[in-house]
């Protein structure tokens, strides 16, 4: 990897050369016989992260009706879908990745015969699987996983980059939610978003400062010195390339001539975009707000139109002779106030309203219920009734469950599964945990979120219903059933911890 084509430069997500200073348990080097389109022209990486796909005027409408920017943007009159957005976001960081519980575990593939082999084999994955969430924990992933949760239920496309902390650090990631509006994505062959263009602004202190071993120009270098504070525009790209991820970053000061800063390889990419949901053709998502945008809208000028008739009806239209006595500019509608009239003249009187705006309340419980709706406040937000029994809180589960069942796949698959085995990468490279490859055969992640437990509890809600029924068979019919294995069982779809079990013991014979 060379900054330029002269000095070892380390790429600020984490990527780095064999001895770079502050990123010492990557392992990279460049590619110099094929190389990508980053490397042959900077030019056309630069048109190409800068093409502005067409959704992004869709992007704009949903954040100004959900998302506004400070300081900025049309007036909001409703904020109904303001709230329900950050209750999505807030619900799905608790039921995806709660930063209060563990949401993963690390297990053999398939089931052991009990023995010390099996035992220590299933206590060192527990062991890898504890490590990364006390990493997870002493990181900002909570924060920035909100953030980035929080775009996706806005826009229906999230990006999340995962950076390799510097040594000494508490934590060995550090995380940053990619704002949409500033990257450009680009599906690889397995349909996965895994070529990502960003787009930055950095002054020439900063540039120094993420890229120590790069030749900046003269001017450049004059200014990191002063602490100009200048921004200067900067192309990240990271693009997918023989099992793992390339990365470029491409300083576009002088549109005539781009310079390359750093570039590297990356084991496991380290910008994971993730999608709620996706129609055939296209290649970015499509979110809860943009299903109920227009009714967002309805109901914003609805909204506007209730203040303007409240406003008319507190203070009213007042109409007045002109008889050269009355001057309605000097006019005041306070209480106490006396108003002059010539004799005969009819004075200020006021108009009528011009009808009766009371169905407007109709129309927008009737918007606000659907708004709610189409983004899950109803699914997932707190327990309203507190009198529901079991079987209600089940079958509210399950609804649930059958709601976001697509759209958790699709998270699962192009969120979770990534960020777990980026995350493992780092720590094995560090040389905290030993290699642990998710292949499936050997090792295999399981998800143990609250939502990827629901229907471990109607696994379990069946299988408790199947014993009741073999109970009251009673005799020969009972006498078929292992009660410590159901047991077991039951611990495990649960997601009970294993300390509350008695240990097995091996079969001697």
């Amino acid at each position: 990897m060379r900054a330029g084509s002269k000095a070892p430069s380390p790429p600020p997500t984490g990527a780095c050369s064999r001895r770079c200073p502050g990123w010492p348990a990557n392992r990279c080097s460049a590619n110099r016989k094929q190389p990508h389109a980053c490397r042959r022209d900077p030019p056309a990486a630069r048109r190409r992260g800068r093409a502005a796909p067409a959704a992004r005027a869709l992007w704009q409408s949903c954040y100004e009706h959900t998302l506004p920017p400070l300081g900025s943007g049309p007036a909001l009159f409703d904020a109904t879908a303001a709230d329900a957005a950050e209750q999505l976001a807030a619900s799905l960081l608790a039921e995806l990745t709660p930063p209060w519980s563990r949401w993963f575990g690390i297990a053999p593939a398939r089931p052991l015969q009990d023995g010390p082999e099996a035992r220590a084999a299933a206590e060192a994955l527990e062991d890898v699987a504890v490590t990364l969430q006390g990493h997870f924990d002493r990181s900002n992933f909570a924060v920035e996983m909100h953030q980035a949760f929080l775009e996706l239920v806005v826009a229906g496309t999230g990006v999340l980059l995962v950076e390799e902390a510097p040594l000494g650090e508490a934590s060995a990631f550090r995380f940053a939610a990619v704002p949409l509006r500033g990257a450009v994505l680009e599906e690889g062959a397995d349909g996965r978003l895994d070529t990502v263009y960003r787009q930055l602004a950095l002054s020439a202190g900063q540039l120094r400062q993420r890229f120590p071993a790069a030749e900046l120009p003269p001017d450049l270098a004059r200014a990191a010195a002063s602490d100009d504070p200048a921004p200067h525009p900067l192309l990240e790209a990271i693009w997918a390339e023989r099992g793992g991820s390339r990365y470029a970053a491409i300083l576009t000061t002088d549109p005539g001539r781009p310079l390359l800063l750093a570039e590297g390889r990356f084991a496991e990419s380290p910008c994971i975009a993730f999608r709620w949901l996706k129609v055939p053709g296209e290649l970015y998502g499509r979110g809860p707000v943009m299903k109920a945008l227009p009714d967002i809208r309805t109901a914003n000028k609805v909204v506007e139109l209730v203040l303007k008739n409240a406003s008319i009806a507190a203070t009213g239209i007042w109409q007045a002779e002109d008889d050269g006595v009355l001057n309605p500019a000097t006019v005041k509608l306070v209480p106490g106030a006396i108003i002059p009239k010539a004799p005969g003249s009819a004075g200020l009187t006021p108009l009528a309203a011009p009808g009766n705006f009371d169905v407007s309340q109709l129309v927008l419980q009737d918007l606000r219920g659907r708004i709610r709706g189409a983004l899950l406040a109803d699914r997932l937000g707190a327990l309203q009734d507190s009198r529901m029994t079991a079987t209600e809180v089940l079958e509210r589960s399950a609804q649930t469950a059958r709601l976001l069942g697509a759209t958790y796949g699709r998270l699962q698959t192009e969120l979770l599964t990534p960020l777990v085995t980026r995350c493992l990468g780092i720590l094995r490279r560090r040389g905290e945990i030993p290699t642990v490859l998710l292949d499936g055969r050997a090792a295999a992640l399981r998800y143990e979120s609250p939502l990827a437990r629901m229907q471990g509890r109607a696994d379990a809600a069946n299988t408790l219903l199947f014993l009741q029924a073999v109970g009251q068979l009673g005799g020969a019919a009972a006498g078929q059933v292992d009660a410590a294995a159901a047991t077991r069982w039951l611990a495990r779809t649960l997601g009970a911890p294993a300390e509350v079990l008695i240990p097995t013991q091996p079969n001697r014979e």
